[in-house]
């Protein structure tokens, strides 16, 4: 008994230990999640050796519908979870309604959901359950849905070295869930959701090196840093911030297509071969474009955003785009024809232009986009009336027409290093952020809120989002991927963007030769002007913070030590420092110039005098209410005559009172401005308080605001998934409904469906045969409704059988001599429950008639085999006997078979009726024939004198007679 009990102790251990040897699939949706499901396991193969566990936001108290839905789309058998449920590959499991679902050692387990029901979040609980329990072989799956539910399930899964694939958020009806995944980590997969199959099995298959550094080996993670600075060294890109798992994948690429196994050798390999440096680097610049690329943000960006953009614009303004990675060019001018779309809707006549600049580190791609070509498939992207428009169509493809050419510059430009494109409108950035590292992501981010100006569009790739990286950014469209750059003074660090403005090239030419002065002599001249011989200035802004720096402002300003700071007030030197507060203050009540003359400062030693004027800009709008401060140097002569001026007043002797008076003056404005001080710190502590007060109460608020999204939300995803499940089942009762009808209406049984009051529920196409009925009687008592059926009873028969449970059956006539066997039975539901009753009635009249015909056959056979006189029948056109009865057998002493063969006028007993076969022929044509007092001699041989009668009829091939053979 011990042993037997230690066996299945064994038994046990190895089947905890096999359930791990597959992975299991957690598969999450709601919103939308049901077609997506649908898409996939229609493209899953039946062995595909994995579990796939169906995680949705189900309504508590509704029936879950889905395993029956999803089994019309596999052949693998799905079935709703129960508690301890042992996991199989193969199959399909679905999460029952108002149930937590986790997994342990290969077995399913069920709980009461802890959390109320706007807050659960079944997939994460799951997902988190799955990442623990098969580690490395987890795979997390997220489908359509709302809100954020499955994002902390899959960071577990990642963290375990498991999958994920995501479904593309342009192709999920409700985009939520799948953008929330792939904000929160790196899906192995993100593709619409009838290609993720494909795309899962060919990662289980794989078996390539991990695109994850982190599981790298030292010598390897060296050999990758070598050639990124092979890279670097010979291309002049550095690749250090590159994704490393994009990095990886296209050196095993180059290794597979070389065959070269360790990355080592490969290393070795770029260093004998400076052309495969090349090719691996034209490898990792992915040009992927295309015109109108995701139709909704350019159907987005020409009815909505450059409209909104240009109607805030002066005529003739010329609006600033920048592309970078711009490939071969087909998304920039993609944005040019919509421009041109736009103007020409608004108003051409306000003359407003669009300048892009096109960028791309492949000079191969910038080359092509500059010669505007394109072969013929890009019919497939662009519409008939646009390729007319805006496209000369040529032998082998299209060129972009030279009007639309002109709107973009194309130039090589490495957006990581080179100066940017300033004062831009509008930024598109996409599907180029997904290959580098956060680090660099951030450094963009910030480099592009430099770039726009104020109120500019940026638009980044589906798969990108700002993520943390959204400080100066507005969402417009976070689907769409639009964002707006909101104006604030804040400068952008760009201290540790990498060779930021100061990229220097390390080819320089040998010959410096002047290079001749090109464009406006006016403004050139005056930028020398102002940079030469006007006087030191700053813009800055109401705080003081510097804007702009025009001449030498090195004898008024000094940075301090410590971290930088651009603020005027903290860099003013000693002697402005003390006078420039009071002015600065005085400057921002108006816009009247503040002069400051003689002001004396030191530097290194020496003493200078200045003269300065505030003032606070009216004009133009853009820096309207920054402040300009001018520096203009005093000339020594005049610190000298201040001097002696001085000197002289002083032998004299100056007037005391003046001076205190002075220094009055100077008590009380020093009193009012610590009054005002005062005043305004407790008017500041008291308003601070109220910002406090109302702070805690729109936190109150919007912390009950978000329980309440929540809730609304998962309520919305619960009745959208019930509804989605409803349609599919109306459908499938739609078809059921039409097979019925057809099924009903193909036997020609007349069928009467009626309630439990007799009124009349649904009736079959043939009923109208019988009853003079519409679709408009549905509703009515059918014992109201005209019939032929001589059936009165029927009325009281249908309520016998409602209470007695027992059918009737009977057979009754019509007025026009229809017969119909009519049955009255109980309608029984699915759930043996009694609803009405159901009538058919089967037409038999021809089997009526057949019987009618049956009992004259008979009854005249009857009288044909005991009648006394003799009776037979002949075929007119041979003479044969066809049939005979037993008193003319008796005369004749012989079987029906032995005459039969024999024509009548060859027997003697009838050669007195006919001797001859022409007498016989003689016959034909007449109706009746009539012989009396024939003289024949039967078998018993006494001469008989009889009468003979017979007429003739049609049968159904052939004429016959019928003769009566009568004794006198």
């Amino acid at each position: 008994m011990v042993k037997k009990e230690s066996k299945m102790s064994l038994s046990n251990m190895l089947d905890v230990k096999n359930h791990s040897d597959f992975s299991v699939v957690g598969i999450g949706a709601s919103a939308g999640g049901l077609e997506a499901l649908e898409k996939f396991f229609k493209n899953m193969p039946v062995d595909s050796g994995l579990a796939f566990v169906v995680i949705q936001h189900l309504d508590p108290t509704f029936k879950n519908i889905l395993p029956e839905l999803l089994q019309k789309t596999t052949l693998m058998p799905v079935c709703q979870i129960t508690d301890l449920l042992k996991v199989i590959p193969n199959h399909i499991y679905v999460i029952p309604p108002n149930r937590a679902l986790t997994i342990h050692n290969g077995f399913f387990h069920l709980s009461e959901p802890k959390e109320s029901r706007g807050l659960r979040l079944p997939i994460d609980v799951f997902l988190n359950s799955l990442a623990l329990d098969k580690l490395n072989k987890s795979v997390g799956i997220i489908l359509s849905g709302m809100g954020a539910d499955g994002s902390e399930g899959v960071k577990a899964i990642k963290s375990k070295n498991g999958l994920i694939l995501v479904q593309d958020p342009l192709t999920s009806k409700s985009s939520g869930m799948p953008q929330s995944a792939i904000n929160a980590v790196k899906p192995n997969v993100v593709a619409p959701a009838e290609k993720l199959p494909a795309k899962l099995m060919a990662l289980l298959q794989s078996k390539t090196i991990p695109n994850d550094e982190e599981r790298m080996s030292s010598k390897d993670k060296q050999s990758l840093d070598t050639i990124i600075s092979l890279l670097r060294d010979q291309t002049g890109h550095d690749f250090t911030l590159y994704k490393k798992s994009t990095l990886i994948r296209r050196v095993e690429r180059r290794k597979g297509i070389h065959q070269i196994e360790k990355i080592q050798n490969y290393v070795r390999f770029l260093k004998e071969n400076p052309k495969e440096v090349e090719l691996l680097f034209k490898e990792l610049l992915i040009g992927v474009t295309n015109f109108f690329r995701d139709f909704l943000v350019w159907e987005k960006l020409k009815n909505t955003i450059l409209p909104d953009i240009i109607r805030q614009l002066p005529d003739g303004y010329v609006l600033r785009s920048c592309i970078p990675a711009c490939s071969t060019g087909e998304e920039a001018y993609s944005l040019a024809i919509v421009f041109k779309e736009v103007i020409e809707q608004i108003d051409p006549s306000r003359q407003i232009t669009l300048q892009i600049f096109a960028t791309d580190l492949d000079t191969d791609a910038i080359d092509k986009a500059r010669k505007g070509f394109f072969g013929e498939p890009i019919i497939e992207d662009v519409s008939v009336e646009r390729l007319q428009k805006f496209f000369i169509q040529e032998e082998e493809g299209y060129r972009i027409s030279p009007f639309i050419r002109e709107m973009v510059v194309f130039a090589p430009h490495n957006v990581t290093k080179d100066p940017p494109f300033t004062r831009l409108n509008l930024l598109f950035c996409r599907n180029m952020l997904i290959y580098m590292e956060p680090i660099l992501q951030k450094q963009l981010m910030e480099l592009f809120y430099y770039s726009l100006s104020p109120g500019g569009i940026m638009l980044l790739g589906s798969a990108e989002t700002l993520g943390r990286n959204n400080k100066g950014f507005e969402v417009i469209d976070s689907k769409l991927k639009f964002f707006k750059r909101m104006k604030s003074s804040t400068r952008p660090d760009l201290n540790e963007f990498p060779n930021a403005f100061s990229y220097n090239k390390k080819m320089i030419s040998k010959d410096k030769n002047t290079t001749p002065i090109t464009g406006n002599i006016q403004s050139v001249t005056d930028h020398i002007l102002l940079q030469q011989f006007a006087p030191a200035s700053v813009l800055v802004n109401d705080k003081g913070d510097i804007i702009y720096i025009t001449g030498k402002t090195g004898k008024y300003l000094e940075p301090v030590a410590g971290k930088a700071n651009w603020n005027i007030h903290v860099m003013a030197r000693d002697g402005i420092k003390n006078e420039l507060p009071d002015a600065f203050r005085k400057a921002l009540q108006g816009y009247d110039p503040i002069i400051l003359k003689n002001i004396k400062i030191k530097n290194n030693g020496n003493s200078n005098f200045v003269n300065l004027t505030i003032q606070q800009i009216a004009a133009p709008e853009t820096i309207k209410g920054m402040v300009l401060v001018v520096f203009t140097d005093v000339s020594v002569i005049i610190e000298q005559e201040v001097q002696t001026a001085t000197l002289q007043k002083s032998d004299i002797g100056s007037n005391s009172k003046e001076e205190e008076t002075k220094l009055a003056l100077c008590y009380q404005d020093l009193q009012n401005t610590r009054e005002e001080m005062q005043t305004s710190q407790e008017e500041l502590k008291s308003i601070n308080e109220e910002l406090q007060s109302t702070n805690e109460e729109l936190q109150s608020t919007n912390e009950e605001l978000t329980t309440s999204k929540e809730e609304m939300q998962s309520l919305n995803e619960e009745l959208q998934t019930v509804n989605a499940e409803l349609q599919s089942k109306l459908v499938d009762f739609e078809q059921a409904n039409n097979d019925m009808k057809n099924l009903l209406n193909s036997t020609e049984i007349a069928t009467l469906f009626i309630d439990k009051e007799l009124n009349i529920r649904r009736f079959t196409d043939s009923i109208t045969k019988i009853f003079k009925l519409r679709l408009t009687d549905i509703g009515r008592p059918f014992t109201d409704l005209t019939t032929d059926l001589q059936y009165p009873e029927i009325g009281i028969h249908a309520v016998q059988v409602i209470k007695d449970l027992i059918p009737i059956q009977n057979t009754i006539a019509t007025n026009d001599g229809r017969w119909f066997y009519v049955r009255i039975l109980p309608y029984r539901t699915i759930d043996d429950r009694i609803d009405g009753l159901v009538i058919t009635f089967t037409d038999i009249t021809i089997a009526k008639q057949a019987e009618e015909i049956l009992v004259a056959e008979k009854n005249y056979r009857h009288f044909f085999e005991s009648a006394k006189e003799g009776i037979f029948f002949l075929d007119m056109q041979t003479g044969k006997i066809i049939d005979l009865n037993y008193s003319l057998l008796n005369w004749l002493g012989t079987t029906k078979e032995q005459v039969s063969e024999r024509p009548i006028w060859e027997m003697d007993f009838f050669k007195s009726f006919f001797d001859t076969k022409a007498q016989w022929m003689k016959l034909k044509g007449k109706g009746i024939i009539s012989k009396e007092k024939i003289k024949i001699k039967p078998v018993d041989g006494k001469l008989r004198s009889v009468d003979c009668i017979g007429n003739t009829y049609e049968s159904e091939e052939n004429e016959i007679i019928q003769f009566f053979i009568r004794e006198e």
